[in-house]
């Protein structure tokens, strides 16, 4: 495996605190160190642990929103260690494995694993489970109002005020806005701003995305040219930075 950043790409503009920081756990240092060169490259803060006991102390100082995490260790492995965190933690934890049997997946999902996947594996691969398990594990907001910079978003009922008084959006766009809201800080692709329940009017194509967004931008941004609460991330699709 030799990962390399996406080609196109950047990672995402955002404050170092708001990016996803994800523990990698693996006795290999060269895999260790590809993947968190890989993962940082594509807009995540990495902290790398050797083995359990060093995975341990990591969680017990750092807040994590996912752990990658080797099943084949020295020690207490990462099947043990799942089972053990799943005692007091719903954190996130995506195995990687040499294993490929059946029955060694379905004991890293009984642990309490989110994901598995199988060594040797594609980065990109990885990348996507990544953001397919953060995105499922992001809370929709609660009835609260979201911070758009000097606006504010209410969800429930579609509505964008700003200092009080009402930004007119369309249903598209108010649609639209629900899904990021409901995401923020995840990285959605066309398509998943398509399943997640966005229909930019009859033809639901990448170009029709591409405008709603274009348009949404002038209700939000103070410079569209030069987003800052909704972001492109160049050959992955759309972010929402809420305040």
């Amino acid at each position: 495996m030799s990962p390399q950043p996406r080609t196109g790409a950047r990672p995402v503009a955002s404050p170092a605190d708001a990016l996803s920081h994800v523990l990698v756990v693996d006795d290999d240092p060269r895999l260790a160190e590809l993947l968190r060169k890989y993962l940082t490259d594509n807009g995540y803060r990495v902290t790398t642990a050797g083995d359990a006991a060093k995975a341990r102390k990591q969680l017990s100082g750092l807040t994590f929103d996912l752990i990658v995490l080797d099943v084949m260790m020295p020690g207490e492995d990462g099947i043990a260690l799942t089972t053990d965190l799943r005692r007091t933690s719903d954190m996130p934890v995506l195995l990687l494995t040499a294993r490929t049997e059946a029955e060694d997946r379905i004991a890293g999902l009984e642990a309490g694993a989110d994901d598995y996947l199988a060594k040797p594996f594609e980065p990109r691969e990885l990348l996507l489970r990544i953001e397919a398990i953060l995105r499922r594990a992001t809370p929709p907001p609660e009835s609260g109002t979201l911070i758009l910079g000097a606006m504010q978003f209410d969800p429930e009922r579609g509505t964008l005020t700003q200092d009080g008084a009402p930004v007119r959006l369309t249903s598209a766009e108010a649609d639209l806005l629900r899904v990021f809201a409901r995401h923020p800080r995840t990285v959605l692709s066309r398509a998943d701003i398509v399943s997640l329940g966005v229909s930019p009017g009859e033809e639901v194509g990448d170009r029709a995305i591409d405008v709603q967004i274009a348009r949404l931008r002038r209700k939000i941004e103070a410079d569209p040219k030069n987003p800052r609460t909704l972001q492109t991330v160049w050959g992955e699709g759309y972010v929402l930075w809420p305040d």
